[in-house]
């Protein structure tokens, strides 16, 4: 099975090895170099794997599902909800199977979380709290995810993972949201945030909160807490996860710390390969990918910028 992956970023260091232990055979072209691109679409591969930055996902999806082609986008799923509502109606025009690369619903521990969430393991799941920060924003050059018209930005670059795992994990959508955007770290011409904080309130009444960034002096070690009606589940650092009940003792389960390229990858990678030895179309896909697009316009639509332009 062959993969087109249009990326020398994150596709071509992270993507890339994933595919190769998930099976695939690899072809990578950069997406600036639009002959290279387009060769490769006409190359007949059986899954395109867009890993371009956001203000170019429109232009290599579009040209993806004209040719037929099985469609694998990175997050955020271009730069607007509309970008991503127009690729979502041409892979249904198409009839193409289309995957959105939230992987971290395939990292051992996010994924441990959901298990014991739906098992009833702290009764009903009421609110979840996420706190990071990490500093590979701080002092790097400007690019264009510090600007905004160019789906630059910190939610879309990490909030995008966590708003799919908030949706995911208590299986209800966004109903309304808010907070505050900042830049930790200003840069001429810097239009995009590189740290905020959010609430978040659910259909189902569940409710959530993420304060994280990417340009903190020093970094922090992430935590997060799942309230249930009968207990809690605490994770942090995707290594160690605590459960806790009412009248029961704490249960503790230690996990290896992701590795590079991280194994969730490979491990979507090989249910993208099932998916497309069976024709099945598979979660998280280009719907969600549009959900957390509007999840995150909402977001910005509301928030209170320290630092950022309106």
């Amino acid at each position: 099975m062959r993969v087109l992956v249009i990326g020398t970023g994150f596709g071509k260091h992270a993507a890339v090895p994933a595919y190769e232990s998930a099976g695939f055979d690899v072809e990578v072209v950069s997406p600036r170099d639009a002959a290279a691109v387009e060769r490769g679409l006409d190359s007949g591969a059986d899954l395109v794997s867009v890993h371009s930055p956001p203000f170019l996902h429109v232009d290599h999806v579009s040209a993806a599902l004209d040719r037929g082609r099985a469609v694998l986008c990175d997050k955020p799923f271009g730069r607007t909800a509309e970008e991503a509502a127009a690729m979502c109606e041409r892979a249904r025009e198409v009839g193409a199977l289309n995957f959105l690369n939230f992987e971290f619903r395939c990292r051992e521990a996010w994924a441990r979380v959901k298990e014991l969430a739906d098992g009833g393991a702290i009764g009903t799941p009421t609110h979840l709290s996420w706190n990071w920060f990490g500093n590979g924003l701080r002092g790097r050059e400007h690019g264009w995810i510090n600007d905004v018209d160019l789906g630059g930005g910190w939610i879309g670059a990490y909030g995008s993972h966590l708003i799919d795992f908030t949706r995911w994990l208590f299986g209800s959508e966004i109903a309304d949201c808010g907070g505050v955007l900042r830049i930790d770290d200003p840069k001429d011409g810097a239009t995009a945030e590189d740290a905020y904080a959010a609430w978040f309130v659910l259909d189902n009444g569940a409710t959530a909160a993420q304060d994280t960034g990417f340009a903190a002096a020093i970094p922090t070690t992430p935590r997060a807490v799942l309230l249930g009606t009968d207990g809690s589940i605490e994770l942090t650092a995707d290594t160690r996860l605590v459960l806790r009940t009412a009248g029961g003792e704490p249960q503790t389960v230690e996990f290896e710390r992701p590795g590079r390229p991280d194994p969730a990858l490979t491990t979507f990678f090989t249910q993208v390969a099932e998916a497309l030895r069976t024709g099945t179309q598979i979660a998280p896909s280009f719907d969600d990918g549009l959900a957390v697009a509007r999840a995150m316009q909402r977001l910005r639509d509301n928030a209170v910028r320290v630092g950022v332009p309106s």
